[in-house]
């Protein structure tokens, strides 16, 4: 208090620069009011401020994670792809390069969702988390690779809810091991009730393909896929509403409930980067995976060649576990913390996203762009989906979770990823 006014001024014009690093959240007619009222100056910090923010920004999402150190391999497919004619190659190398990119996605999303809720938080982190999943698909069906398009989605589903979900309930467990994990039962058994619901519109198809059964042969196949595409999208759009509007108090999670009491241990978690900086890290990540899954797609039949690989396990396997790289580490990283409400979320709500939205989305944009995609993912591929979904809708029935949930979890997935290798696909 006893300090002049001139020195006091002069100290806090030291201070700022450092300040508007470490405080990122101050809004730019903050800064202009610190620094003074002379128009001139004030423009000048904006200009520093905005710098500062990229800057930060950039070492923040870029050079913070080792992973990101395949980053590179995504040019260096497509240069790949310009000078030779290796699709082996470009196919690993875009598989690489997409992988950062997938994770760096799910932490931008990550961070968007420390602005909302856990409930709002799981279910963006699954929506942006299927993004590589969904380009991929797309580029795919614009090529006319239909079976593609089905293998990677269920391969999706299948890695999401055995995989990511039992990486999160090994790690979890075992960070966690002094006490028992907890989660909302009611969300994971509408959760589940959604997957068995994708999985009678995916079983119908080929049961009725089996038996030959069919009124048109040929027809009427194709003509329930898409019936039961819409009615799958319209059953999606409801749990959507009733998930965050109808009855939201369902879906408040563990942790809410905790910090509601006050026995919240994780407030002071706070976000790395601004809502805004979140955005726009998303947009370009989108972007930028868009081009590489381009490269991928057209590589996966050389690849399948070069490598004497199965189609069907590059596709089953292969794709979704780098599609999965962003739900991977989130979900893992929640369960650490002890947020399973938002590790369930981001897997079964994942696998919950693609079974009842991105694939019966898929078969209405087959059917707008003439490129006929159906329900049938054959008989192997069913039942692969029916099992996972039993055997997980069991795990999840307590309402807890432990790292020997998880390791079951994971060797059921070793098991599924063994079937494909030895299956050859009947479309072959």
């Amino acid at each position: 208090m006893g300090t002049p006014n001139g020195r006091a001024m002069h100290k806090a014009d030291e201070e700022i620069p450092f300040d508007s690093e470490i405080n990122f959240h101050l809004s730019e007619s903050s800064l202009v009011e610190v620094r003074g009222s002379d128009s001139g100056e004030s423009r000048t910090v904006h200009h520093e401020t905005l710098a500062g923010i990229v800057y930060r920004s950039i070492k923040v999402v870029i050079f913070s994670n080792k992973l990101n150190l395949l980053m590179p391999f995504g040019p260096l497919a497509i240069l790949v792809q310009k000078l030779t004619a290796h699709l082996g190659w470009v196919f690993a190398m875009s598989l690489l390069g997409i992988m950062p990119l997938a994770e760096r996605l799910g932490y931008a999303t990550e961070q968007l969702a420390f602005y909302s809720g856990d409930t709002v938080g799981g279910l963006l982190n699954a929506t942006f988390g299927n993004a590589t999943e969904f380009i991929i698909s797309v580029y795919a069906l614009k090529s006319g690779m239909t079976r593609v398009v089905q293998l990677s989605l269920l391969g999706s589903i299948l890695s999401n809810m055995l995989l990511v979900l039992g990486c999160a309930f090994l790690c979890g467990g075992i960070v966690n091991h002094k006490k028992e994990q907890v989660f909302n039962k009611a969300t994971a058994s509408v959760n589940s009730g959604l997957l068995l619901m994708a999985v009678m519109g995916i079983l119908f198809p080929a049961v009725l393909h089996y038996t030959h059964t069919e009124v048109r042969v040929g027809k009427s196949e194709l003509s329930l896929s898409r019936f039961s595409s819409c009615v799958m999208l319209v059953a999606y759009a409801a749990y959507i509403f009733f998930q965050l509007k109808s009855q939201r108090s369902l879906y408040v999670s563990v942790n809410e409930e905790e910090g509601q009491s006050g026995n919240n241990s994780n407030d002071d978690e706070s976000p790395d980067i601004s809502k805004w900086e979140s955005i726009i890290w998303l947009s370009l990540l989108t972007a930028w995976i868009s081009i590489l899954s381009e490269y991928l797609v057209g590589a996966i039949e050389g690849a399948s060649t070069a490598w004497e690989i199965p189609v069907a396990f590059i596709s089953v396997i292969l794709l979704p576990l780098v599609g999965n790289a962003a739900e991977h580490a989130s979900a893992i990283m929640f369960a650490m913390k002890d947020k399973l409400d938002i590790s369930l979320g981001v897997a079964i709500g994942s696998s919950t996203q693609i079974s009842m939205f991105v694939i019966p989305f898929c078969v209405v944009i087959g059917w707008i762009m003439g490129h006929p995609m159906d329900l049938n993912f054959q008989l192997f591929e069913t039942a692969a989906l029916f099992l996972t979904v039993i055997v997980v809708a069991f795990m999840l029935q307590e309402g807890t979770a432990n790292y020997f949930k998880g390791l079951m979890l994971i060797l059921c997935y070793l098991i599924v990823a063994a079937s494909f290798y030895v299956h050859v696909d009947s479309s072959e």
